[in-house]
């Protein structure tokens, strides 16, 4: 027996708000009455449900994703962020001296109460604590092993390998102080791009521009470009809620988190200077950008990304991006936005998702950073494993016709404990302009790095294994050598 397709009939809706006058949007898709005659159908919005869309939207769009300038006294020049990093910028200058004591408190809190639950002391009343609380053996240990870490280096005892400032005084005092404020703010206003449809709006408008190219929904788009213009750790939680909420499914969200999570403009400058080209940034990024692209074309039709199932977080149904008949994307997406808005109760459930936010990223993923990053960094500066897995570069680095291939073929897999380190030895070892080029571009392409990214994508609930991380942080590599090194060649020979 043949199911029946499902029609989807246009109504003519009038969202009253009292005695206020309605703003009609028209669809410009028509549809067949009786007579075959096209006809438009109508909707009728008030001004009060437009702006209960457009008004959160726009704020977190400019707090977000608009780029702005801002004096930098390390490198003694403008340099572009957006509002929120300035924000959380000058809250940390204002009270950094007390973010380590802050960092300590959280992740002992985060630590002490998994293990009073473990041992049945402490009963989360809470679905919200006990899912911060209630955890799997692997994390436990994890969360512990923060705590450790964290107390040897703020109270400076223990092995001088975990306490350095190149290990796990760089997490605490440089990365965590960062992360811990940009959770704040991060938590309190990303529920203006979650929760008042503009989602919604720019997924239906970009989804047949993302599905094809990228294998991704069109609400990804925001994602994308919070990463991107922003902070590739703030696409990180934008990416782990909408997978939260099932939004995207394990491949999807595994997907943008690996591909999408671009470091700052800013930071690419400070790569570059490492390397003393900074002349030569505007090819520098466009060739960061061209090579970003391609690596999301091709990383997710290839495994592990591949092979990611297509289920949802907690059973979601699959999300629907077809266009009802008689729709344009543009008056379905605003349709779907202004009911998003509507359905949000307030003020009050705006901060409580907030607070929520915040909360779960300081003591859900903090620990692992600090966990996680000073290991990395330990196993990065303390021993040859990264040299040596480096090796198998040289012949693809002789083939590509490199300068100075074995020095080069050292940075090619350290990037994965910190992105800076490749750069800090090109600078140290390497006198080839062309092969500090390649070092310094390739060392952001790779992208993703435990000491940031990798551990926040590992402490969310994105279902990705390290191992995984890790096979991926290999793919761009080999793509982004091939690729730069041909571009890096037509680069400094114009020059």
């Amino acid at each position: 027996m043949q199911k029946k397709k499902k029609k989807f009939h246009t109504k003519k809706i009038a969202f009253d708000g009292g005695n206020s006058v309605g703003m009609t949007i028209e669809s410009d898709l028509k549809n067949q009455d009786k007579n075959n005659n096209p006809k438009r159908n109508k909707r009728k919005y008030t001004v009060s449900d437009i702006l209960k869309f457009l008004l959160p939207s726009i704020i977190g769009i400019i707090i977000f994703m608009l780029p702005i300038k801002e004096f930098d006294p390390e490198i003694n020049q403008d340099k572009v962020t957006i509002p929120i990093a300035y924000i959380a910028s000058f809250i940390q200058n204002s009270i950094g001296k007390f973010l380590p004591s802050i960092i300590v408190g959280i992740i002992a809190i985060s630590a002490i109460g998994a293990i009073l639950l473990k041992l049945k002391i402490y009963k989360p009343k809470s679905n919200f604590a006990k899912s911060i609380f209630d955890l799997t053996p692997a994390w436990f240990i994890t969360r512990v092993l923060a705590m450790i870490f964290v107390f040897m280096c703020y109270f400076n005892f223990g092995p001088s390998y975990i306490t350095s400032n190149d290990t796990g005084n760089f997490i605490l005092n440089n990365l965590l102080t960062t992360l811990v404020v940009i959770f704040v703010f991060a938590g309190l206003l990303l529920p203006l791009l979650l929760d008042f449809g503009l989602l919604e709006f720019v997924g239906t408008l970009l989804a047949k521009i993302m599905r094809p190219i990228f294998t991704l929904p069109g609400r990804s788009a925001v994602d994308c470009f919070t990463s991107w213009l922003g902070d590739g750790t703030l696409g990180v939680m934008l990416t782990a809620k909408q997978y939260e909420e099932g939004f995207y499914s394990e491949r999807e969200a595994a997907i943008i988190s690996t591909t999408f999570s671009a470091v700052s403009i800013t930071f690419c400058l400070v790569v570059l200077k490492q390397v003393e080209m900074a002349h030569l940034f505007v090819p520098y990024y466009l060739t960061i950008c061209f090579v970003g692209v391609i690596c999301a074309v091709i990383i997710p039709r290839i495994p592990p990304l591949s092979l990611k199932k297509n289920s949802y977080y907690g059973n979601a149904e699959t999300l629907d991006e077809s266009i009802p008949e008689g729709e344009t994307y543009f008056s379905w997406g605003l349709f779907q936005a202004v009911k998003k808005a509507k359905n949000h109760t307030g003020f009050s459930q705006f901060i409580k998702n907030g607070i929520k936010n915040a909360v779960d990223m300081w003591l859900g993923v903090l620990p692992v950073v600090m966990a996680f990053g000073t290991v990395a960094l330990v196993i990065s500066n303390y021993t040859p494993v990264f040299e040596i897995i480096g090796k198998p570069f040289i012949p693809l680095l002789e083939l590509l016709k490199l300068p100075e291939p074995v020095a080069a073929s050292k940075t090619m897999l350290v990037g994965f404990t910190d992105m800076f380190i490749p750069t800090i030895i090109a600078g140290n070892e390497i006198k080839s302009e062309l092969t500090k080029f390649v070092i310094a571009t390739v060392s952001v392409t790779q992208l993703i790095y435990m000491s940031e990214v990798g551990a926040l994508i590992i402490g969310s609930r994105i279902p990705i294994k390290i191992w995984e991380i890790f096979l991926i942080f290999i793919e761009r590599t080999i793509i982004s050598l091939v690729f730069v090194t041909l571009i890096g060649r037509f680069v400094l020979h114009l020059v």
